[in-house]
């Protein structure tokens, strides 16, 4: 196997043939990946509402932030190597891909063996920070024991996906996907119907499935023409601060998330107490779905448009951008859709019985879901400018709305508006950030000549 057969994996996608046929070609088994773990996740809670109770339910969802924990590292690190690896590959340097990848994979075992370590011995003062009382507590801790366990498998699924796409195989990434979502919905109906192993088999069956789907992604290295080759360990303080620069925003958002979900925690259980929790747990587990559709545009993008910039080719990003922006409002009107006529429907499948949270969860649906309109093109531009490795843009980008105006919305809108401002705090934020960047950034990306930037 030599470096020849790796080009012939990636060139045969994004070298020869138009943007749009490449974009679709990441894109559509990249989101249907994205849409099956979001389904998933979703059947995750569907499982644990009808088979535990809507309190299990609420606890699942305080213990989501360990997830964004150890995904925003493995994101941080996983992106920020394979963009600077699919920019090597576009220029030729097989030497340095070689090493980004090997780099950060130890990066990535190191770091998720002490987030473990950590995790399991202060536990306890973890889920309280994340929202936790005396109710949701031991579910809580059921769940987040398991995870802490299974950090390093849940970080090296998300690390090796992200590089098997970047080498030019996003349709193992998709079956890697597929399989590991089968495999939890079967093993969430064992562990909770049949042996009623409550929350703790959910998490089993999560650590588990996601097993299986790093099992998948390494068949990758078996192919040929795989680029993904574990070489001798330099450590180069360039690659470091390289692979952490670009990987930043994606470590921010991913933490983001961890970010919204407390927030949000704390707001809707000062403004709806119990109840209100056990409504946002079902909206999360909605927007998780929606949430990884958006990623899902981003992650097909990045590969192409780091590559295209490895290779000069400034015509091809901008249309990759144009087509990206496209596809992102189509699914945003979509969802809008979705939220509007299918309230009741989606808060039903949960198992809710209580008539407050059903109605609760409804108005939260129709008005949370108008922020998924303009999240695409945040989305797309933060990947623009972090595959480009132009990496401020893009952190400003992730800051502005995953954490200030989201936290300043969280702070205000609920004591103008109550509950409703609860709901609207996202949609602002997006909203507001999607504007800027629609007025002041894209003129800049579609009609000011791109550089390289000495990757």
């Amino acid at each position: 196997m030599n470096w020849g057969d790796v080009m012939s994996i990636v060139e045969q996608k994004l070298g020869s043939q138009p943007v749009k046929k490449s974009f679709f070609q990441y894109f559509l088994p990249t989101i249907l990946g994205m849409m099956l773990m979001s389904v998933n996740i979703v059947i995750d809670g569907i499982f644990v509402g009808n088979g535990v109770g809507s309190l299990a339910l609420a606890s699942v969802n305080i213990a989501v932030p360990v997830f964004s924990i150890i995904i925003s590292i493995s994101l941080l690190i996983g992106v920020g190597g394979g963009t600077l690896y699919s920019i090597a590959v576009g220029s030729g340097d097989k030497e340095k891909a070689k090493r980004l990848y090997t780099i950060s994979i130890v990066l990535v075992t190191i770091i998720s063996l002490c987030i473990s370590v950590f995790g399991l011995l202060f536990m306890e003062p973890l889920a309280r920070l994340f929202g936790a009382n005396a109710e949701t507590l031991p579910y809580a801790l059921d769940y987040m024991r398991i995870l802490f366990l299974f950090s390093l498998v849940l970080a090296l699924e998300v690390c090796l996906s992200i590089f098997v796409r970047n080498d030019g195989d996003p349709q193992l990434a998709m079956i890697g996907l597929i399989v590991a979502a089968v495999v939890n919905v079967i093993l969430n109906y064992v562990m909770l119907f049949i042996l009623e192993w409550e929350v703790t088999g959910a998490a089993i069956a999560t650590s588990v499935a996601t097993l299986i789907g790093l099992i998948i992604y390494s068949l990758h290295f078996f192919k040929k023409g795989s680029g993904l080759k574990l070489t001798k360990i330099v450590w180069k303080k360039a690659d470091l601060k390289q692979i952490s620069a670009i990987g930043l925003p994606s470590f921010l958002s991913e933490a983001g998330i961890g970010i919204f979900v407390m927030g949000y925690n704390i707001a809707i259980a000062y403004y709806a107490g119990t109840n209100g929790l056990a409504a946002f747990s079902v909206i999360n587990y909605l927007h998780t779905f929606m949430l990884l559709a958006f990623i899902g545009i981003g992650s097909s993008i990045q590969p192409m448009i780091s590559y295209y910039y490895g290779a000069k080719k400034f015509t091809s990003i901008k249309e990759t951008v144009k087509i990206a922006e496209l596809t992102g409002f189509l699914l945003g009107g979509l969802f809008l859709v979705i939220g509007y006529l299918g309230a009741d429907l989606l808060v039903s499948i949960f198992g809710i019985e209580s008539n407050e949270i059903k109605n609760l969860a409804v108005r939260g649906i129709k008005l949370f879901f108008l922020g998924y309109l303009f999240m695409g093109v945040n989305f797309i531009y933060m990947t623009y400018y972090q595959s480009i490795g132009y990496v401020r843009p893009s952190v400003g980008i992730t800051l502005f709305r995953g954490f200030i105006l989201l936290i300043v919305m969280l702070l205000i809108l609920p004591l103008l508006l109550g509950t409703t401002g609860v709901w609207l705090a996202l949609p602002v934020s997006e909203t507001i950030v999607a504007l800027v960047l629609l007025l002041v950034a894209r003129k800049g990306v579609m009609h000011n000549q791109l550089e390289t930037r000495g990757f």
